[in-house]
């Protein structure tokens, strides 16, 4: 078996080409690690038993690796006892061959040059077989065939083998996957113990809901005038602010607690978000900046701003009418360049989804919301998406939003993992002003004046931030204060009011 080696081939007239692979390479790779265990603690890629062509090194190589990760020695002699009934082992010499593998002891000088190899090489398989799926499906001329899906379908399978996360990659054991739990959990516990996902920069917010996790898609929901895109930009913000932060601080990727953040705005252009951000981050007021109407006082903190703006990893995506397959390419685009960890999306309902679905807005809103719950998963990032609610909040005497409420919600609040309202109530209460009392006004007029007054000091510049789904944790409000001139969200300062149940 060991002497057959295929690197870069080609094929003889009339036979198929054979599949990229150099077993010696693999066999020389295991006999390294089974010399010396060491070898696979500086390895240049993460490989698995997939990577490996021949089964039985993959094995090798799987059964190796366990006994390592329990903190035993993997040599041919405690190897020995898993293979004795193998049947490939069998067929080249028994479990001898384990002994044959570590007899030169050649591939410890080149261990990291063969690991590299191997993954390069199974990478070129999978290739392959996308070349293949897409060759065989483009022949397809059928009435049925969408063209525009299979591109997205192959840019998908592309993206999985550039990040060297082909299907050999997709399944995980129980122990891969309640490890990644546990390296959450710790997260949490080095944050001060509740924050395991990325930051939002609003400490009530990250106690109720332990940040934005990823492949988690979240839906941040509001009627218009309640701050749902101000709240996105702070988070936003905040999390591009962190990353920047903590890699300043020497903290590697794995432990920093922000994100480089890609936001789509489909509503808003890019200098208009940019203005939202500095009037947020200078505390001038937007309308006064849109004007012109500024000291030069405050044209300085502008600049101050602006500057610290220069260098934030926040990338700003206005183009318009775009659809939920345009969005995906263009955000795993962003992430192969960038690195980025958490997707905004402002807003769902001015995505458009495939011709298929033609007039059915339901069928069509149904198609965006999978499209992004695949798409957090498959970039393994949060994703929060805005999202309208219908009129019928206005119909109520008690205007905080309900998961019903949200437009065509059986497929959004099916795929959210987390659903998050804005609530402002001093906006409906201001809407409610009585006439103001003039000199010699029935004194009715200003009892009912200033019972209003009254009502709207006591909720000024309060917002609430409603969980109505979490499948991670508990429901329930989050009460904030709301800077209406910057738009600007913040913890509230008496935190014993932060937190209220939702029902």
């Amino acid at each position: 078996m060991s002497d057959v080696v295929r690197l870069a081939p080609s094929a003889a007239a009339g036979e198929a080409p054979q599949l990229p692979r150099n077993i010696e390479a693999e066999a020389a790779f295991l006999g390294a690690i089974l010399i010396d265990n060491r070898v696979v603690e500086d390895l240049p890629v993460a490989l698995t038993p997939d990577h490996f062509f021949e089964p039985l090194h993959g094995r090798i190589f799987q059964q190796t690796m366990a006994l390592i990760e329990r903190n035993s020695i993997a040599t041919p002699v405690t190897l020995k006892p898993y293979f004795e009934a193998d049947e490939a082992m069998k067929a080249v010499g028994g479990v001898g061959y384990l002994a044959q593998l570590t007899g030169s002891g050649a591939g410890l000088i080149g261990a990291r040059d063969f690991a590299k190899q191997i993954f390069d090489l199974a990478l070129l398989r999978e290739l392959a077989g996308v070349g293949r799926v897409l060759v065989e499906n483009a022949l397809d001329t059928s009435e049925r065939v969408d063209p525009q899906a299979q591109i997205e379908e192959a840019e998908t399978a592309l993206y999985r083998v550039a990040g060297g996360e082909a299907e050999m990659g997709s399944v995980k054991s129980f122990s891969q996957a309640s490890l990644t739990a546990l390296q959450a959990a710790e997260r949490a516990l080095n944050s001060g113990g509740h924050l395991s996902g990325i930051t939002t920069g609003i400490s009530s917010m990250n106690a109720k809901i332990g940040g934005m996790h990823n492949s988690d898609l979240m839906i941040l929901a509001g009627r218009p005038g309640m701050g749902k895109t101000s709240l996105a930009t702070n988070i936003a913000y905040n999390a591009a602010e962190r990353w920047r932060r903590d890699e300043d601080d020497g903290i590697p990727p794995e432990k920093n607690m922000g994100a480089k953040v890609a936001f789509f705005s489909l509503e808003m252009s890019a200098d208009q978000l940019a203005t939202r951000v500095l009037a947020e981050q200078s505390g001038v007021s937007g309308e006064a900046l849109r004007m012109g109407k500024i000291s030069k006082e405050q044209f300085q903190q502008l600049s101050r701003a602006a500057q610290q703006l220069q260098t934030l990893p926040l990338f700003i995506d206005d183009t318009p009418a775009l659809t939920i397959a345009g969005l995906r390419t263009r955000a795993r685009r962003l992430q192969r360049r960038h690195g980025i960890g958490l997707i905004i999306v402002d807003y769902l309902q001015l995505l458009a989804g495939s011709s298929k679905s033609g007039d059915n807005r339901v069928q069509e809103i149904s198609e965006i919301s999978r499209g992004l719950k695949t798409l957090a998963k498959e970039l393994h990032v949060p994703v929060m998406a805005l999202s309208q609610l219908s009129r019928a909040v206005e119909q109520r005497e008690d205007k905080r939003p309900m998961l019903s409420d949200l437009r065509e919600s059986g497929s959004i609040e099916q795929d959210a993992d987390m659903v998050l309202f804005v609530f402002r109530e001093d906006y409906y209460v201001g809407s409610r002003e009585p006439k103001r009392p003039m000199e010699g006004d029935d004194v009715k007029i200003h009892a009912a004046h200033e019972e209003w007054a009254a009502e709207m000091e006591r909720v000024f510049g309060l917002a609430e931030v409603i969980v109505a789904k979490s499948r991670h944790g508990s429901t329930g409000k989050i009460r904030l204060h709301f800077e209406a001139k910057t738009t600007k969200f913040s913890d509230l300062a008496d935190e014993s009011q932060a937190f209220a149940d939702y029902e």
